[in-house]
């Protein structure tokens, strides 16, 4: 996408770094498996009389890997809902000021939460609670994608954080 395209003159508008092809990456193979699983359950549902039983519980493994690894590409891409009402008015210092103000909260709370669902993951882990399911998944592994999804993004605002403070000087 170019600069022109997302939010106006923004200079923190970066190229997608290691971690968020990564997690773009991790995104499409997901859909594509998802798009596979529901296609095989259909068929078999309709031509041979047979279900799987368990799409509906590994669609929804998927749309918690798609919604938090999806969370850094859309930071670096600049997807989210900005002030702009408020943006507008300022000189373009103060919005630099601003932006990097709203960097470093997003860093601390997304920081905080990255530490909650890491703690919740590794709780899973040392009890080894396993999903009520036919799978029995164990649960750290959902709950591992969700730290490593905010683990993503506290990098990506990092990124962002930077290139804002960049345009600070």
């Amino acid at each position: 996408m170019d600069a022109e395209q997302t939010e106006g003159n923004d200079p923190a508008v970066l190229p997608l770094g290691p971690f968020e092809k990564l997690c773009y990456l991790l995104c499409a193979l997901s859909l594509l498996a998802m798009v596979v699983i529901v296609a095989v359950e259909v068929v078999t549902r309709n031509l041979m009389g047979f279900s799987f039983e368990v799409s509906d519980e590994l669609g929804g493994y998927i749309i918690v890997l798609i919604s938090f690894l999806s969370l850094s590409v859309c930071q670096v891409r600049q997807s989210y809902h900005h002030v702009e009402f408020l943006q507008r008015r300022l000189s373009p210092r103060a919005q630099a000021v601003s932006r990097v103000v709203f960097d470093a909260i997003c860093l601390a709370l997304c920081a905080m939460l990255f530490w909650q669902l890491f703690r919740l993951a590794w709780n899973s882990w040392d009890s080894e609670d396993v999903a009520a399911t036919q799978l029995m998944t164990p649960l750290w592994m959902p709950q591992s994608l969700m730290a490593l999804g905010m683990a993503a993004l506290c990098v990506s605002v990092a990124r962002t954080m930077w290139a804002h403070l960049k345009a600070v000087r």
